[in-house]
């Protein structure tokens, strides 16, 4: 994830943990540097989730461009390539439009595969991918471990989209998933002057966030939002059914816990997926990415993290 020469149309990128601030940065940036907010985070992707991905508020998108927001139903899954090749129009539709696209969102994932590339790995033999999804999750891990052992290493046992996905790739293909990772393809970091700002916060201070942010979605609307989804009756295995605040209400609604239980539930999940990002976000990208770690909501920390961008 390079830096390209400053002559090249500038991105600028504001990355990090869940409640971290970057969405308020993003806003602020865009105001003032007459931007396009793009998201990259995979949860706000699904138009079924404005309040348990907590997206920016109307209100807030009427402030400046927002793209890439609620833009897809949640029984189409997106993956990574599929919201690379959508980040590439919406970058090309702010910079027609004369604005500076600002990449804002969590999902290093989304992020790598944009810049880097992604592997030209063959579409997946559907006969395999029926007979993988068709797996129990300790039957699929225990195949990867026996036929990608470097892949079951990596990944964790929870992870079932990355395990079936790898266990895929290498049963379709013979090779596995990180054979082909090292020929990536598309990347857009040399076509760019990617101007990158990660959030890292002191961690008590995130916690606290992550606290108020899922009491915040177990409310009434954040609740009715869960319900229309649940009614929905999608796959258990989409990505919108697996986002943090959806299983716990589920549960909630399902009488098979209470709501303070659900609440201790999504609190832990949000902690432990900000916990996840955070570490990614501080040992991943290259040191070029200025690292931010004051608090926003300092006095003139907002505008000393805007000086960075």
């Amino acid at each position: 994830m390079n830096m390209s020469s400053p002559s090249l149309p500038k991105v600028a990128l504001i990355a990090g943990p869940t409640a971290s601030g970057k969405s308020a940065l993003a806003l602020a940036l865009a105001q003032r540097a007459n931007g396009t907010v793009i998201n990259a985070d995979s949860a706000q992707v699904y138009r079924d989730l404005r309040i348990l991905s907590a997206r920016p508020t109307e209100e807030e998108e009427q402030r400046a461009p927002h793209l890439l927001y609620g833009y897809r139903d949640g029984g189409d899954a997106c993956s990574a390539a599929d919201w690379a090749a959508d980040a590439r129009a919406a970058i090309r539709e702010a910079q027609d439009a004369g604005k500076m696209p600002i990449l804002v969102g969590g999902t290093g994932l989304y992020l790598r595969t944009l810049i880097e590339g992604i592997a030209p790995v063959p579409p997946i033999k559907p006969e395999i991918r029926e007979q993988v999804r068709a797996m129990q999750v300790e039957e699929t891990f225990a195949a990867l471990e026996a036929e990608d052992g470097e892949a079951a290493q990596r990944l964790r046992r929870s992870d079932t989209a990355r395990v079936a996905r790898a266990l895929e790739v290498v049963r379709s293909t013979g090779r596995t998933l990180s054979e082909w990772q090292k020929q990536k393809q598309g990347g857009i970091g040399a076509e760019i002057t990617l101007s990158a700002l990660i959030l890292l916060p002191p961690r008590d201070w995130l916690t606290e966030r992550c606290d108020r942010r899922f009491e915040a979605i177990m409310g009434p609307d954040g609740i009715s939002e869960a319900e229309r989804l649940l009614a929905r009756r999608l796959s258990p295995i989409l990505p919108v059914m697996r986002a943090i605040g959806v299983p716990q209400i589920a549960a909630l609604i399902r009488g098979e816990t209470d709501r303070d239980e659900a609440l201790a539930a999504g609190k832990i999940a949000t902690r432990q997926y900000a916990k996840r990002q955070y570490t990614w976000f501080n040992r991943q990208p290259p040191p070029a990415w200025t690292r931010f770690t004051e608090p926003l909501d300092e006095p003139g920390a907002l505008d000393r993290a805007l000086s960075l961008l």
